[in-house]
């Protein structure tokens, strides 16, 4: 149907009158939020009755010409000027253009005298944030012109009701701000009629979709007089996974009238008014509509005949906060899971775009994924854990459980007295079958990547930093997608595969050379001998350190600081998490902690250097015969882990990239970080146009907030574990968790002993880098976890104390190389220990005592 009318707008300009219902200038300002929405449902093809808009031009021609703008804003000086207000529209008549135009397109219907629904469509309704439901009226079964033009004049006066006047004063909305449209359609004679909601709108689960439906017309639901027929289903498989049959007493109908309530005949009063396969077919109808806003929706739709209508979609508003989705990867399996290394790298809860980004890393960088169906690795309560019992099970099939015990103490760290890992009930030669043939291709491809690797790391910063800038470039989502696609997809597995081939190149080495070096000469001698890593800044965790030293000597300046260490942090593989160079100041910042040392970096690694010389001497004077093997031994190993944490630095930097995609993809899509809580793959989904992943996200961000509000989990988890429950038990344990209590908590700190010495001084317990920087010289600090985002804080330190980590961890590496006694993984030791008491650390036994209680 074509504009029937234009009429003269406020500035002066020529205005529609009246639009088509499915005109693409219905907007929200021209045809009110119910109008904008149900012309978007027309053009998506969706079964809307036909009709046409009275735009808000229409409205405002109106209220001018009868010259009501001035006596409305005089009513509004009064208690209730709703009364007066609508007695003034009573009376007027609209222009004559305005009253042709309306009635042309009432004509063009089809249907002489056209029974038809007239509906409020106000410029404030149905927003996202608001909900103005049954603020302005609705008439139905109105038929004829002169009780059409009268209930189109009837719905522009609703807009001035003393419920609405009051309504848009406590929403902050301007009365001038406002006008009213009015949507016309012919009247859908219904038999039933109902709302939908393709959200649960009482649980919040975005995984089910309600129907509600009664007999005839759909105002007695809307309204309250009736208690509906409720069906739940499942969005997924759409079977009906509840239904609640009501007994349905009353019934709107039509009359010449209007319409009114009328009793359900008794033969329908207690029966079904839906069919499985009608409800089946409303909630295919629900899910294109949501699928086309890429949001929940509360939907009115009626049935005549045996088809259905939609008759109104709007925002879920008054749905209930969302059931968190449970992340829970412990249930079902009685296994032993550590968060060991894994917790230095991820500290954080993960949102789910960064667990799919290192679910995808691991799987592309270790063998046995699963085993018997249970996984490698996994996500409790967002955060990340390996599981010991698939490595163990793994290790005893192919006869490496000795060694296997030796790495894992290294890597994960020691295992508290009583605590056994259990083996999973796998026969070998299924292992064999299962996991044998994928080795093998690891094991080619480690051997591929190996020589590349030095060209790698050359040429990775300026490759990420140029892929960084094409993904802040693109124009469109389809642009950004294809460069996924193209590019940095491959070039993330490309990284994940050359930091496997850097991890597993003489990964054994210093397993062997410390158990031999400690069988020779003890374990502080054994300590010295294996570091030198950090020398010259060679070794990535030690980078942010020196290089900071060196910056403050003007020996480099700022900008290449950032480019070497702008994307390293405390959360440097959390996707939502800014780096520290999108934070202004950051150099600052640690430039200033650098004044408050009193030795620096480069003076305590010339101490170690004498010390570590000193015990090479001692070494040759005792074995002399084994100094060249045993150096030839330890300088692999110190090629290796420079490459290793060479490697990592430029994963590291990837997930920079990634973060700037799914950051680029909530700009173009106009959903922000809503993306953080979506997978790759549903990131690619909705670029590519397809809204659905977005029902999932209030239910994520609400597991998110939950997650991250719990105390960190124990570093070793037996068997299932509720994090919820967990942290509820005043008797909690937060070293580990076994889900039959076979092992008795310690009435002491012990640990790994990761870096030798003995101190004593004040404790600082700490929980984040931030609180760190709190840290005073000389005291020691003990926290959860740390990574390389915590590096600047060592030169302040007397000693460390760690409730996670192993002798592979970051706090151990570095605190070796700069000579500060460590005790790592220690589980519980920041309930344990306060801050200001004195306490002993012997990073040679693992043991913390406290001396002097504060």
């Amino acid at each position: 149907m074509d504009v029937v009318r234009d009429v003269t707008g406020d500035r002066g300009e020529r205005a529609a009158a009246v639009l088509a219902l499915e005109d693409p200038a219905a907007t929200l300002e021209t045809a009110g939020g119910k109008g904008a929405a149900l012309a978007e449902l027309a053009r998506a093809g969706l079964p809307v009755p036909g009709g046409f808009h009275v735009t808000t031009e229409a409205y405002r021609a109106f209220v001018t010409g009868a010259g009501l703008d001035r006596r409305i804003r005089e009513a509004l000086s009064e208690e209730e000027p709703g009364p007066r207000v609508r007695a003034y529209f009573a009376e007027a008549e609209p222009p004559a253009a305005l009253r042709e135009a309306i009635l042309g397109a009432y004509g063009a219907l089809g249907t002489p005298g056209a029974t038809v629904a007239v509906r409020s469509s106000a410029t404030a309704e149905d927003l996202p944030d608001l909900s103005f439901a049954g603020q302005q009226d609705t008439y139905l079964n109105i038929r004829g012109e002169t009780a059409l033009l009268a209930a189109v004049r009837d719905c522009w006066a609703s807009l001035w009701t003393d419920r609405a006047i009051a309504y848009r004063e406590r929403a902050g909305i301007a009365h001038e701000d406002v006008a009213l449209a009015v949507v016309v359609q012919e009247l859908v004679a219904a038999d039933a009629a109902g709302v939908m909601f393709t959200v649960d709108p009482l649980s919040g689960r975005t995984d089910r979709l309600v129907v509600n439906a009664a007999w005839g017309l759909g105002e007695a639901v809307v309204g309250g007089l009736v208690t509906p027929d409720t069906t739940v289903v499942d969005r997924t498989t759409f079977a009906v996974v509840e239904r609640h049959v009501a007994t349905k007493d009353v019934m709107t109908v039509p009359v010449p009238e209007g319409t009114r309530e009328e009793p359900v005949p008794a033969d329908r009063r207690d029966a079904p008014v839906l069919t499985d396969a009608e409800t089946v077919d409303l909630a295919l109808l629900g899910l294109r509509i949501e699928k086309l806003y890429g949001e929940p929706r509360d939907i009115e739709w009626a049935r005549e005949g045996g088809r259905l209508h939609i008759l109104q979609a709007r925002p879920v508003t008054a749905a209930a906060p969302p059931a968190p989705e449970v992340w829970n990867d412990s249930t079902g399996v009685d296994a032993l899971w550590t968060s060991a290394n894994l917790g230095e790298a991820v500290p954080d809860v993960m949102t789910p775009a960064t667990w799919s980004f290192v679910r995808r890393f691991m799987g592309d960088v270790m063998v046995g994924a699963t085993l018997e169906g249970r996984p490698l690795y996994g996500n409790i309560g967002g955060r990340f854990y390996m599981n010991l019992s698939v490595t163990a099970t793994l290790a005893a099939a192919f006869g490496q459980g000795a060694k296997f015990a030796q790495a894992n103490e290294m890597v994960f760290g020691r295992l508290p007295e009583g605590v056994e890992i259990p083996l999973l009930p796998a026969r070998r030669l299924r292992v064999w079958r299962d996991t044998l043939g994928e080795a093998i291709g690891v094991v080619r491809r480690i051997r591929a990547h190996a020589g590349r690797l030095p060209g790698f790391l050359e040429e990775a910063p300026r490759r990420c930093e140029d892929l960084r800038g094409r993904v802040a470039a693109a124009g469109s989502s389809a642009e950004l997608a294809r460069l996924w696609d193209d590019e940095i997809s491959p070039y993330f597995r490309l990284c994940c595969h050359m930091l496997q081939a850097a991890t597993r190149r003489d990964g054994d080495t210093l397993v062997k050379a410390r158990a031999t070096l400690r069988g020779l000469v003890g374990e502080a001698d054994a300590d010295l001998m294996t570091t030198g890593l950090g020398d010259e800044g060679r070794l990535a965790s030690m980078g942010p350190l020196l290089g900071l030293e060196r910056l403050a000597r003007g020996e480099t300046d700022r900008a290449a600081y950032t480019r070497a260490y702008g994307h390293r942090g405390p959360h440097e593989f959390e996707v939502s998490r800014p780096r520290p160079a999108e934070e202004p100041g950051w150099i600052d910042r640690r430039l200033a902690a650098l004044g408050d040392v009193e030795e620096t970096a480069g003076v305590r690694l010339d101490r170690q250097q004498e010390a570590r010389t000193a015990a090479w001497r001692r070494f040759g004077e005792r074995h002399p015969r084994r100094v060249a093997a045993m150096r030839r031994a330890v300088d692999r190993w110190a090629s290796s882990a420079r490459l290793r944490e060479a490697a990592r630095t430029e994963v590291a930097r990837v997930f920079w990239l990634l973060r700037d995609f799914v950051r680029v993809a909530g700009e173009l899509t106009g959903h922000g970080d809503a993306l953080f809580f979506l997978t790759e793959e549903e990131i690619l989904q909705l670029l590519g146009g397809d809204g659905t992943p977005l029902t999932a996200v209030p239910a994520r961000r609400a597991a998110h907030e939950l997650y991250g509000s719990l105390p960190v989990y124990p570093t070793l988890i037996r068997g299932e574990f509720d994090p919820q429950r967990w942290a509820a038990d005043p008797h909690r344990r937060a070293d580990l968790f076994d889900a039959h209590d076979r092992v008795p908590p310690s009435d002491t700190v012990t640990g790994s002993p990761a870096s030798g010495g003995v101190v004593e001084g004040p404790a600082r317990v700490v929980a984040t880098v931030e609180e760190g920087e709190a840290l005073r010289p000389g005291e020691i600090l003990v926290t959860t976890v740390t990574n390389i985002g915590w590096t600047p804080l060592f030169t302040r330190i007397a000693a460390i104390v760690t409730d996670v980590g192993a002798n592979l961890s970051h706090s151990s590496i570095v605190a070796r190389e700069l000579g500060i006694p460590a005790v790592v993984g220690c589980g519980d030791a920041t309930t344990r220990i306060r801050t200001g008491q004195r306490i002993r650390v012997d990073g040679g036994r693992g043991t913390v005592e406290v001396v002097e209680p504060c």
